[in-house]
């Protein structure tokens, strides 16, 4: 069975969680809003692309709360967690002990950790405070790539884009500004290669 999108892979988890938890499929407007679809149609496509590769089952095309969910059917890895990257002005990085399994079209071929987001200045890019980013390790990004960066030590998560001697890091949030450093003041500790999150997890206080 071919494996899926990072988008497909939580389409698929969220009908699946919202079913075990209601008894009964979501709307295609509650999962548009929870996926940060533009439109209704993104998610009848989403939706097709699940049913074509065996993962959900449509039975009645009419009916947008008749969704059947099958199995999962796909490998998966565990990759280091080293806790907390700030989807906002920079935070010191903490490295906290453990690993996550994660699906194995996120992990590729090369060296792999997770890191928790928090904030939400890459919002607009559907990344929300609370994700689990999976992040390839590499020191080099290309420009548009959404990366995990250190600025004078401190982690953040943007997009990137190189001015010269410059480096940019843009996020994806109008109400914030980017950060601009010398090339000397920033270090790229990987790009951004998955998304997980959890949906039932308790909103913060």
């Amino acid at each position: 069975m071919a494996g899926l999108t990072p988008a497909q892979d939580r389409v698929y988890r969220f009908v699946k969680d919202y079913i075990a938890q209601h008894g009964h499929a979501p709307s295609y407007e509650e999962i548009r809003i929870n996926m940060g679809f533009k439109s209704l149609n993104a998610v009848a496509k989403h939706l097709r692309q699940l049913e074509e590769r065996g993962h959900l089952r449509i039975p009645f095309k009419n009916r947008k709360r008749v969704l059947e969910v099958a199995p999962l059917a796909i490998g998966g890895g565990s990759v280091p967690f080293l806790g907390v990257v700030a989807a906002g002005a920079p935070i010191e990085a903490v490295e906290v002990p453990g690993s996550i399994e994660v699906p194995d079209n996120f992990l590729g071929n090369g060296d792999n950790f997770a890191l928790r987001v928090k904030g939400d200045s890459m919002i607009d890019d559907g990344i929300r405070d609370g994700d689990i980013l999976i992040v390839a390790r590499q020191p080099q990004a290309e420009n548009g790539q959404t990366v995990v960066a250190l600025v004078n030590g401190e982690a953040t998560v943007k997009k990137f884009y190189r001015h010269g001697e410059d480096m940019e890091l843009r996020p994806a949030n109008e109400n914030m500004k980017p950060i601009r450093a010398p090339a000397r003041e920033v270090e790229i500790a990987g790009v951004v290669v998955g998304l997980l999150r959890n949906y039932r997890r308790k909103p913060r206080v």
